[in-house]
């Protein structure tokens, strides 16, 4: 999609991006939420093309599946696969270890539906892969996606996820009662 006609795609929808350049970087991962609804995925694809963002997503198998799977995988998904036990973040950190710029969307829900607490691959993604890791939010109340980081990380999740879920307390989702910390 064209970067001037997300813009005004955003403008018409009332949405500001603000925070920081992730441009600089050129390896990052996108820790994105609230995720509550279907609603964030066209929104992420308007705002990864306003930004000039070449950003990779990652969305459950079955997404991928005909009539409509080439679709999700032109606009840059990866399949994962959650129904057996597979290393996922090391396999992540394999890929990353191929490109010499490449950027990941997450949602540390790992759903739509209301979770008690963030899935923890993000994190591990970023600090055994050694891959800067920005905080995304998806702010439907206030119309904004903003963007942190690089967050800094010292390897201690029981120390650093308290402080990233801090971030998102509060923020308001598409769908509010879908989010834990709303």
């Amino acid at each position: 999609m064209f970067s001037w006609l997300s813009k005004w795609l955003l403008n018409l929808w009332g949405f500001k991006i603000t925070g920081v350049d992730p441009h600089p970087y050129p390896k990052k991962i996108f820790a994105v939420a609230p995720h509550t609804s279907n609603w964030d995925f066209p929104l992420g694809l308007l705002v990864r093309s306003s930004m000039k963002l070449n950003t990779k997503f990652m969305a459950k198998d079955s997404l991928f599946k005909p009539p409509y799977g080439w679709i999700f995988r032109m606009l840059g998904g990866v399949p994962v696969v959650r129904s057996k036990s597979t290393n996922f973040v090391d396999a992540t950190i394999n890929v990353f270890k191929r490109y010499e710029k490449l950027s990941v969307a997450l949602a540390p829900e790992g759903t739509r539906k209301r979770v008690d607490q963030f899935r923890t691959g993000f994190y591990w993604m970023a600090v055994k892969g050694d891959i800067p890791l920005f905080l995304v939010t998806f702010d439907w109340e206030n119309k904004k996606v903003d963007f942190t980081g690089p967050f800094p990380l010292s390897g201690n999740i029981e120390v650093d996820l308290p402080k990233i879920e801090a971030h998102f307390a509060g923020v308001k989702g598409k769908i509010p009662e879908n989010f834990f910390l709303s």
